[in-house]
């Protein structure tokens, strides 16, 4: 609805809402003005300077839509929807009921469905998204077939029953993927009674990485203050790589959700960083880079800091046999095992991260380090290693015209000795494999795609801001193999081993 509306009806809508927000109980602050625009949809301004401390809203539990305070608490509690299964379908439900629903203010806010790629065409997902992040890996079209598998147990059936009276209209396989996209973006855990909800005027507030202005927090009954914990940590990344149905609540500032008493009835916005007069007023959703930000929430930002490109272990293997028989590149990467390194795992697949300033991971280096080793040199390693054992391998080092690599902990690796010559034309050669699966033009003609762009045209924008963040990775990567190459004196290997104290790796 909100996506297509015109300036005037959205002017009108905002109005209604604020009306609405007072009629429940939501106190927001004179100093926000929330507002509209086509370029940038809805945002939230401080109308004077906001100091750390100032509570700018307050929102009663019961103003929330969840489970339980949803016109639908008894069919979802009758049929054991749980979840954002049971928080879908009761925004479904609020929907299908239009000015009747005690949220319809709320709703007509709202857009139809959130940009997410879980609702595009698969064309569109293979046109837009190819080579990028969400594509390699097949998140969407997983996410697809797991949602319309959800409906088609869950809700389908429950549109044959003759006294639900369910208007098809609402709760089809497109509408459920529809209000899974907007739970999926826009919900947050409100207590544990409550479980996951749509918080109005909470979810108005857009984010931007590093430069959150607002935490949200509970108000307790019994006037006990709650631990001030931030829940916008570096851990809240680590589900970027799963599957949006696996990931269908907010991770936004709330405190943590342990501190989410039951006895709490309201919910605070509070400022946690000063902001001007006149300046937009900004959440977080945690800190991640672009493509887990247009799987789970449907935008990017120019210039993530938190952009990660992955090279597969799989290119890597390919790009082996390139060079090297299937055997040697066995045999490097069983050794490289042995020495207890491995990659990063995603659904079943294992990759290695190339940081967005362009540097690879450390495991990387040391597994094309080992790949590229003389045979001397890999011979003695690869016997030190079956001689100590897996698991109580001393550290071990191999004695180089540079210094001494110590195979151990990765963060007492020096990166400077295993970037010889060679390894950086590997990954000058696994940049330009990971490239070519973007299949198309060069980077360049992507960043003047983007210029040109309008970001209205939402998923082509944010798409091209994904592939674009990307490919200057790699770019970036292949730099710093040249400067590493560059830098480099020939590092060979003497195939003399030495053991240092003995010190278990941990």
């Amino acid at each position: 609805m909100a996506a297509t509306a015109s300036s005037a009806t959205m002017a009108r809508r905002l109005r209604a809402f604020k009306r609405w927000m007072k009629s429940q109980g939501i106190d927001c602050s004179d100093a926000l003005e929330i507002t509209h625009s086509v370029e940038q949809g809805i945002c939230v301004y401080a109308k004077c300077d906001l100091e750390e401390g100032d509570v700018v809203a307050t929102i009663p539990k019961d103003s929330c839509l969840t489970v339980n305070t949803s016109s639908a608490k008894d069919i979802i509690e009758d049929y054991g929807f749980e979840g954002p299964l049971g928080l879908s379908f009761a925004l479904m439900y609020e929907i299908s009921l239009g000015h009747a629903s005690p949220w319809a203010p709320y709703l007509h806010l709202l857009p139809d469905s959130e940009p997410l790629p879980l609702v595009w065409t698969l064309d569109e997902v293979d046109s837009l998204l190819c080579g990028t992040e969400l594509h390699k890996e097949q998140m969407v079209k997983e996410d697809k077939v797991l949602i319309y598998d959800d409906w088609k147990e869950n809700i389908l059936p429950l549109m044959d029953s003759t006294s639900l009276k369910l208007n098809p209209d609402f709760f089809g396989a497109e509408q459920y993927i529809a209000a899974k996209s907007l739970v999926a973006s826009r919900s947050f855990e409100v207590d544990d009674y409550h479980g996951f909800g749509m918080v109005p005027l909470a979810d108005l507030f857009n984010h931007k990485t590093g430069a959150e202005n607002v935490h949200f927090t509970t108000e307790l009954s019994n006037g006990d203050s709650d631990n001030d914990t931030d829940n916008n940590d570096e851990s809240k990344n680590t589900s970027d790589d799963k599957p949006l149905y696996e990931n269908s609540c907010n991770d936004g500032n709330w405190e943590d959700p342990s501190y989410l008493r039951d006895d709490s009835k309201i919910l605070e916005t509070i400022i946690v960083k000063r902001v001007k007069a006149g300046d937009e007023v900004f959440n977080t959703y945690g800190s991640m880079g672009n493509a887990g930000l247009l799987h789970r929430y449907g935008f990017t930002e120019p210039d993530n800091p938190n952009d990660i490109v992955n090279i597969d272990l799989e290119l890597v293997l390919h790009w082996s046999s390139a060079l090297f028989s299937g055997r040697h590149s066995r045999g490097r990467l069983s050794l490289w095992r042995r020495l207890d390194y491995h990659g990063c795992d995603s659904q079943n697949s294992e990759y290695f991260e190339i940081s967005s300033n362009g540097e690879p991971q450390v495991e990387l280096l040391i597994l094309l380090y080992i790949m590229l080793l003389p045979e001397e040199a890999y011979n003695e390693l690869d016997l030190y290693a079956c001689t100590a054992g897996n698991l109580n391998l001393n550290e071990i080092a191999i004695s180089l015209e540079k210094g001494i690599i110590s195979f151990g902990k990765t963060s007492e690796i020096s990166k400077e000795l295993l970037l010889t010559k060679s390894v950086c034309d590997a990954l000058s050669g696994l940049a330009d494999a990971r490239e070519s699966l973007y299949a198309s033009s060069s980077v360049d003609n992507d960043i003047d795609a983007l210029k040109n762009c309008c970001i209205s045209d939402q998923k082509l924008y944010h798409s091209l801001t994904l592939r674009v963040s990307e490919r200057m990775i790699l770019k970036k990567l292949r730099a710093y193999a040249a400067t590493a190459a560059a830098q480099s004196h020939t590092t060979t290997a003497k195939g003399f081993l030495s053991r240092k104290k003995s010190k278990k790796i941990t």
